[in-house]
């Protein structure tokens, strides 16, 4: 079993804790947390062990009656690994307690590829992960876009991808960034930072992005052009899009008019939190016009990344090729594994 504790308890911690407690092969010891809150309360009567910050926090946490493990120096004593979900930038800071405390980490995408030098999608580059001291999981847009971009690459070819990225404005729970009634440029410059983070995992190829945000909190849509190496044609496209892992295509005339029928698909599908961990694909939407294919990609900002943490855990302790560990993860989650 590997022992695994996640530290930070938001967006991306909480689904990770819960997909690590769906995995036959882990045990989730506990996550922390930084001071009373609602979703802490939840986490505890759903049996995960708590484990406060600091001795300030946990101090905060006593005084409101609950019951915690120790502190995260306790944590990092009973892992292996340790899937960082604080907030941005913290994970220079903390990358020097997990490895004072020799625990291995797996890092978000608001951080930079400078501090592990390995970023991950499982699909692309499982391998390079394999026993690493660290590694991060690139960022919910980065993720989509490397694996539609492998997926057609490993089938007609791409020699050069753009993409423009409408971007939800924020989180549903978020209400400090709204409501929103602009388009905001993200950034005013072009390219986007989303380009050279995708070359990090993939770095043969030659991208570049540009993004705004909407008004909008539940899922980001990219307009995608990929230049191919071959004359290939629509069915070929969609073909390597419906053979690679991850990766659902859908269509317009079975009601999937916007991503709010994604994540309605989510809801009847009875997925946890409503989550849509595949990047998703508008099949009636890919075209190829002179060499070029155009798509649109929907990013459910939430849950994608959550395969890549599960599958970083396992590469990070070694012992499992990316079919074997994509499998598992995928059957856990209810994703159709191929």
């Amino acid at each position: 079993m590997i022992r695994v504790g996640v530290n930070g308890y938001g967006t991306i911690g909480r689904r990770v804790a819960d997909a690590v407690k769906k995995q036959k092969d882990m045990e989730l010891v506990g996550v922390t947390a930084g001071h009373p809150h609602y979703k802490y309360a939840v986490a505890s009567e759903k049996g995960i062990p708590l484990y406060a910050l600091d001795m300030k926090s946990l101090e905060a946490f006593n005084k409101e009656g609950y019951v915690l493990r120790g502190t995260l120096n306790d944590l990092l004593q009973r892992v292996d690994v340790v899937v960082d979900g604080a907030p941005e930038d913290s994970g220079p800071a903390n990358k020097a307690v997990y490895s004072q405390a020799g625990v291995k980490a797996v890092f978000q995408g608001g951080e930079e590829h400078e501090l592990t030098g390995v970023s991950f999608v499982a699909q692309c580059n499982f391998d390079r992960a394999v026993k690493k001291q660290s590694v991060r999981v690139v960022s919910c847009n980065t993720t989509g876009l490397c694996r539609v971009i492998d997926a057609v690459d490993k089938g007609p070819g791409v020699s050069r991808a753009r993409a423009v990225l409408a971007r939800r404005a924020t989180d549903p729970d978020d209400v400090k960034k709204g409501p929103i009634d602009a388009v905001v440029l993200d950034p005013t410059t072009v390219p986007s930072h989303h380009g050279p983070d995708v070359r990090t995992v993939l770095p043969g190829i030659e991208i570049v992005t540009m993004a705004f945000k909407v008004p909008t909190t539940h899922m980001h849509l990219h307009s995608v052009i990929l230049s191919l190496k071959s004359k290939a044609g629509r069915e070929d496209v969609v073909k390597a899009l419906e053979a690679a892992p991850r990766l659902n295509l859908v269509d317009g005339k079975s009601g999937f008019k916007s991503t709010a029928n994604i994540m309605d698909w989510a809801r009847e599908k009875g997925r946890d939190r409503n989550d849509v961990y595949e990047a998703t694909v508008w099949r009636d939407s890919v075209t190829v016009v002179d060499g070029d294919a155009y798509f649109f990609l929907g990013v459910h900002q939430e849950a994608i990344v959550v395969p890549e943490n599960v599958d970083a855990i396992r590469a990070l302790a070694g012992g499992y090729t990316r079919e074997e560990s994509m499998k598992l993860t995928d059957q856990s989650l209810g994703i159709a594994h191929r």
